[in-house]
């Protein structure tokens, strides 16, 4: 059994594919149900994904449900959403098959996730003069800070946050808007995310450090048991394999990590 075991566990991406042309159907069946992948493409998380002024989705994301649907032996198709939020409203409702989410026992009510696959880091923007020098300097009495609602960062600092209150847009970049023109303290984000802000806005700057780490997973509805043990090995194949680095080295997104291999 202890030699079985290790053999799966050292299981090349070579041997992965080989083994989807066999993939049992109750995987088949639950990860697409209609024949077709529906994969939730989250674009409000720059690192991940992107969508241009035509509505074509790229990215990381992007390329790793293309790379489950060759394995499962199915066509993709790529359900866009703006804000991870409304990825996580839309588990219950059929809209999609997988998602790339980032793991939080609130949306685990409703979604079976894989061990993370990418870390990326949440962060602050202030203005140049804001008197806020630390993560820890955030959470004072009357410091507002905007967020986009139900993004893993609103749903940590929900948690988080004892003192300073969370202004809440329905995307990032409509959180970015609310900061900006409400003047408020704070913007909480994806460090990318904030950069290209912080670019685009003179006089604002990135608070050093991290308010909390934000482990990136693949996810499929709950109930669906077969789909999201596949889907769990299938993440664990390809951070071991290198397809992962391979992948955010080609969108050139460096500064997210690998996650660790389980």
């Amino acid at each position: 059994m202890l030699r079985r075991t290790m053999l799966v566990g050292g299981m090349s991406a070579a041997a992965f594919a080989a083994r989807a042309q066999s993939t049992p159907d109750p995987a088949v069946s639950e990860l697409a149900p209609g024949g077709t992948l529906r994969a939730a493409i989250n674009y409000g998380n720059a690192v991940l994904a992107q969508r241009d002024g035509a509505g074509k989705l790229s990215g990381v994301s992007v390329d790793i449900a293309h790379e489950l649907g060759r394995r499962l032996g199915v066509p993709v198709e790529l359900v866009p959403f703006e804000a991870a939020g409304k990825v996580s409203a839309a588990a219950s409702r059929g809209a999609w098959d997988v998602a790339f989410l980032a793991v939080d026992p609130e949306r685990a009510k409703e979604i079976s996730f894989s061990n993370p696959y990418v870390v990326i880091e949440g962060a602050y923007l202030v203005r140049s003069a804001s008197p806020l020098q630390t993560v820890a300097s955030v959470d004072g009495e009357g410091t507002r800070v905007a967020v986009a609602r139900g993004s893993a960062y609103d749903l940590f600092l929900s948690r988080a946050l004892q003192h300073a209150s969370l202004e809440r847009a329905t995307s990032t970049p409509d959180a970015a808007d609310l900061f900006l023109t409400q003047h408020l303290d704070v913007l909480a984000g994806v460090r990318q995310a904030l950069e290209q802000t912080a670019l685009a806005n003179p006089g604002l700057r990135l608070i050093p450090g991290r308010f909390m780490e934000i482990k990136q997973a693949m996810g499929v509805p709950a109930g669906r048991n077969a789909g999201a043990s596949y889907v769990a090995a299938f993440v664990e194949d390809i951070k071991r394999s290198g397809f992962a680095a391979a992948t955010l080295a080609k969108k050139g997104q460096t500064d997210a990590a690998v996650a660790p291999s389980e």
